[in-house]
């Protein structure tokens, strides 16, 4: 007997993959400029298309992403 209400674990991971990359893409796009929405919305449809389309979109001048670097700075803590 299978009961409806519980989801496999492949099920699971997949949602974890899909969630995750869509807030990479939502990550890189605001790094890049473009705000958070678009890369949420990439990430979200096209998942890690969306993701590698926002690794590969150029950085508008005065972004973040153009300024520091695709690494972000670290704040020191005293």
């Amino acid at each position: 007997m299978i009961d409806i209400g519980t989801i496999g674990p492949k099920a699971l991971y997949f949602l974890f993959a899909w969630l995750i990359t869509a807030a990479a893409a939502a990550w890189l796009s605001e790094r890049k400029g473009y705000g958070e929405r678009v890369g949420l919305t990439l990430g979200l449809l096209l998942t890690v298309v969306g993701l590698l389309i926002m690794v590969f979109l150029p950085a508008r001048p005065g972004s973040k992403w153009s300024a520091q670097g695709w690494r972000p700075r670290r704040r020191h803590q005293l």
